[in-house]
């Protein structure tokens, strides 16, 4: 994989976070100026204008439909990168990186690779991992995740990975926050191999908590200039990160 190289990197977001996805992506072009992502950003009244590397799709308001709908193109098998609109990066170790997923795309074993190693898979690995040690030919080691363990974090997944945990989930999901009791309801199968990364190599921040915008993303959008929409003015005061290099 090349870093001039083009993928997917399928978006969940809404109209309302409009601004909460533009810092994520200015944050991609921060910290990893080369990075090879197409960002595909749902959208249901309200486009955004299509540059190289950001292209919009109008879709249906229910979060199972929109997300179904960024895939519909896609074959099963073809590589891309998952990018929740509520997390950003803050600190990526872009180099590592490039080096995993390359390595990820030329395995036939894997499924998905996330490469922040952190809250249950760090504090809980025999609840979250498998124990055996997988070591990729530049000597870095994996755990296979058990379930669907950190499935909201960026990270690079096959297209089969999501449609299957969203074609299963049910039709009407009342908030992206139920989606994580929905999850944990649904069998992963053997075959949809899902991994993480022994060290970790990024640092992601909370953009939003329980419909209020953190104070971390909240200070990080100030500083980069970004158009706080009104229901964004006032931050939680929480700081919430993910991760530690």
């Amino acid at each position: 994989m090349s870093s001039r190289a083009e993928m997917k990197a399928i978006v969940l977001t809404c109209d309302r976070y409009r601004a909460i996805t533009e810092h994520m992506i200015l944050q991609y072009e921060r910290l990893w100026p080369d990075h090879p992502f197409v960002f595909r950003i749902p959208y249901q009244q309200s486009r955004g204008m299509d540059t190289e590397r950001i292209n919009y799709r109008q879709t249906p308001e229910d979060i199972k439909g929109t997300l179904l709908h960024l895939l519909a193109d896609l074959d099963d098998e073809e590589w891309i990168y998952w990018c929740v609109d509520d997390k950003y990066p803050i600190q990526l170790l872009t180099g590592k990186i490039y080096d995993l997923m390359t390595h990820a795309i030329g395995s036939p074993k894997m499924s998905g690779l996330l490469f922040c190693r952190c809250r249950v898979t760090l504090n809980s690995p025999k609840l979250a991992l498998y124990p055996k040690e997988i070591i990729n030919p530049s000597g870095d080691t994996y755990f296979e995740r058990k379930a669907w363990y950190q499935i909201w974090l960026h990270q690079l997944l096959k297209v089969k990975v999501l449609r299957y945990l969203f074609t299963h989930f049910p039709d009407r999901i009342p908030s992206a926050k139920e989606m994580d009791e929905f999850k944990d309801a649904i069998v992963k199968p053997s075959e949809l191999r899902l991994f993480v990364t022994k060290e970790n190599f990024a640092v992601f921040g909370e953009s939003t908590a329980r419909g209020l915008i953190t104070q971390n993303c909240y200070e990080s959008m100030v500083a980069n200039q970004i158009a706080l929409p009104d229901w964004f003015r006032h931050p939680n005061g929480q700081h919430v990160t993910m991760g530690k290099l």
